[in-house]
């Protein structure tokens, strides 16, 4: 496989978040490893992907052999087997993918794959938080990609940035991002003076690249 590290994805474990991840990642045109245990969801992604592997373990020497070292970026989607989540998450750092993905279920499971040096995802809890705040605000503005490099996104503001004022925070400096709205409650204001305090609760909708956007949300998360 003679793909650089920044043209490969890889996706382990193809259940209905797995799955509906690959197909979404080759549809948008990037080139993607697939690895799963079960023959017939790899046959089905085949479709997708040329890089479709049956691996009956997920040890370290047939990732390997799937080529998932040459990913620059890895999504382990086994929530539900804790036990082989985490082995299979380490096994894939050791490999030394530079960006490792890790979906939980539970926030005992994420502690430990945050430890191991994984990003830790909770998609079911996330769709959930999301889907009932869009009811609650009635606000569909989740989140809008305009390309692959710049989105629109709401941030929730983080603790460092309670009862300091938009000027002396400088997000436009601190990560090249631009603030256009504030959103509290049910209200949302458009024309957001260098002088407002950010409250609790508190959603910044903020545009910028998409690595950015996403140093942003890690950084207001801790």
């Amino acid at each position: 496989m003679k793909k650089t590290k920044s043209d490969l994805f890889g996706v382990i474990g193809l259940g209905r978040f797995g799955t509906a991840l690959a197909i979404s990642l080759a549809e948008a045109g990037k080139d993607v490893i697939v690895v799963d245990g079960n023959e017939d969801k790899i046959r089905e992604l085949r479709q997708y992907t040329e890089y479709a592997f049956v691996a009956e373990s997920l040890s370290k020497e047939a990732l390997k052999e799937a080529g998932i070292q040459n990913c620059d970026t890895v999504v382990v989607c086994i929530g539900e087997r804790i036990d082989t989540s985490i082995l299979t998450t380490l096994n894939v750092i050791s490999l030394g993918v530079p960006h490792v993905v890790a979906k939980a279920i539970s926030q005992d499971q994420g502690a430990v794959l945050a430890k191991l040096g994984a990003e830790v995802v909770y998609p079911e809890r996330d769709m959930a938080l999301r889907l009932g705040k869009r009811l609650v605000s009635n606000n569909f503005l989740d989140f809008i990609f305009l390309d692959d490099q710049v989105e629109i996104q709401q941030v929730p503001v983080g603790s460092r940035m309670i009862g300091v004022s938009v000027q002396d925070f400088n997000i436009r400096r601190k990560y090249n991002l631009n603030i256009i709205a504030i959103e509290h409650g049910n209200s949302t204001d458009i024309e957001v003076s260098p002088d407002y305090r950010f409250r609790q609760e508190d959603i910044v909708v903020v545009i910028g690249k998409v690595d950015n956007v996403k140093r942003f949300e890690r950084d207001m998360a801790e």
